[in-house]
């Protein structure tokens, strides 16, 4: 993890300590006197200090965090559900899995003062299966906090009970859309549900259901702790608090860097040792690579809501991969579509056939066996996309293919007049080399795939 001695770190303050993951070492550095504290209040007066607080979701949408909780309707003496989204796997986000990883704890205890305001008895954190590592840490955590009183019956001897469940996804990129891991929580096909109704009113099992990324989660205690104007200090007046930014890729020291947003990309690049020596800036998505490419001229922009969208992109998870002047720009989205190809649950055709044919048609520009009709094929494709699909993952998978024709179409168009990729694939350390063989994606474009 990635420490600016300029900032001062709260959700990752602790990560360097010795055995960070364990009880004893969070209540040793102020763990759980959020939940003390809130336990104390009204439910109510929770909301609305997190509501107040200004808190966005951090899982990408950015919708406020408290104006959610708010949405559950009124009590009918039937269950309430907290579910948190720890199916993290957008291409380049990596901020939930190294908070788990090392500070599980701060989780357990967001998600149990966010549960006592909303009124939940029973909460689940749905986290991606491949990660075993992230499972078990997070499995011994909520054992840790059985056996010292913070979950179970009578927690703290408030009266308030509280059980929670850690499920194991099989990972599907799609279960990152809420309530397609819903029905996936349910034992069914992660597929997105048709909304209305919304899950704060028919969620989990039918019932009202608050779903929240894990670093939305783990920002409660700290609010409950430090206060709304303490949280709204840092940030911007619509973009409140700290954050976690990725950053990967061509940068000299990639890592976790914990900022209040509206920092920018420079500024960030100074504290990460800047673009690796000898190369420039090229390209970088702001929010992972469903969010529409920056460029160098970006630079300066303010990492928040507000002002990533009135740049023409997304903040979504903070998910910054760097890509340098040896990355091929075609191949690189290629490499994306291949992913939402991929991943596409198959339940609309616009995405279904939609991603597929985006796929195949960068395939064959990729190989240098494209033509110029085919630039005309893509935006066609994506508008045909966008706004159509069932849910955000067709919307997502068009951004760099549309964002990448209008920043680098004539490096697309070389690649059809000189008939090869003009970059050489082993000068990038981000991507396979030697690369994959040409003739074999002609033959899959032909319907003839050779052995």
């Amino acid at each position: 993890m990635a420490t600016p001695t300029s900032l001062a770190p709260v959700l990752s303050s602790h990560w360097d300590a010795e055995r960070s993951w364990t009880l004893a070492t969070y209540e040793a550095n102020g763990g759980y006197a959020g939940l003390r504290k809130a336990l104390t209040q009204d439910p109510a007066d929770v909301v609305a200090a997190v509501k107040d607080s200004g808190l966005r979701g951090r899982g990408g949408a950015g919708f406020p965090t408290g104006l959610k909780w708010s949405f559950l309707p009124a009590p009918d003496g039937g269950p309430r559900y907290l579910v948190v989204n720890a199916d993290e796997s957008e291409p380049g986000t990596c901020k939930d899995i190294p908070l788990m990883m090392a500070t599980p704890q701060v989780l357990i205890e967001g998600s149990i003062i966010t549960s006592y305001a909303i009124g939940c008895h029973h909460a689940f954190i749905y986290v991606r299966g491949e990660v075993l590592h992230v499972y078990r840490r997070l499995l011994r955590a909520v054992e840790e906090a059985y056996a010292a009183g913070y979950l179970g019956k009578d927690i703290m001897g408030s009266g308030y009970d509280l059980d929670i469940t850690v499920h194991a996804g099989a990972g599907a990129y799609i279960c990152g859309e809420e309530t397609a891991l819903l029905d996936s929580l349910e034992g069914r096909r992660g597929q997105p549900r048709l909304k209305p109704p919304f899950p704060a009113v028919a969620g989990l099992y039918a019932r009202p259901t608050v779903v929240n990324n894990v670093e939305s989660i783990a920002s409660v205690p700290a609010i409950v702790t430090g206060g709304s104007d303490w949280f709204r200090s840092m940030g911007t007046e619509k973009s409140a608090g700290f954050g976690l930014f990725s950053l990967s890729g061509h940068v000299a020291r990639p890592g976790q860097y914990e900022a209040p947003l509206g920092i920018t990309l420079r500024e960030l690049l100074d504290m990460a040792g800047g673009i690796r020596a000898g190369h420039e800036l090229k390209f970088w998505t702001p929010g992972g690579s469903s969010t529409p490419l920056f460029t160098a001229e970006h630079l300066d922009t303010p990492l928040d809501y507000e002002s990533v969208a009135a740049a023409g992109s997304m903040l979504g998870t903070r998910a910054l991969q760097i890509f340098d002047d040896t990355t091929c720009a075609v191949r690189a989205i290629t490499r994306w579509l291949e992913f939402y190809a991929h991943e596409s649950c198959g339940k609309c055709t616009p995405c279904r056939e939609g991603t597929y044919w985006l796929k195949l048609v960068l395939r064959r520009i990729e190989a240098g066996q494209g033509t110029m009709d085919d630039l005309d094929v893509l935006l066609d494709t994506c508008d045909n996309i966008l706004g159509r699909a069932f849910c955000a993952l067709g919307d997502g998978a068009t951004s760099p293919v549309t964002s990448g024709i209008q920043y680098f179409r004539a490096e697309f168009e070389e690649h059809i007049t000189a008939g090869a990729c003009p970059f050489d694939p082993a000068a990038s350390a981000l991507f396979p080399t030697p690369p994959r063989d040409a003739g074999r994606l002609a033959g899959q474009m032909a319907g003839t795939v050779q052995a």
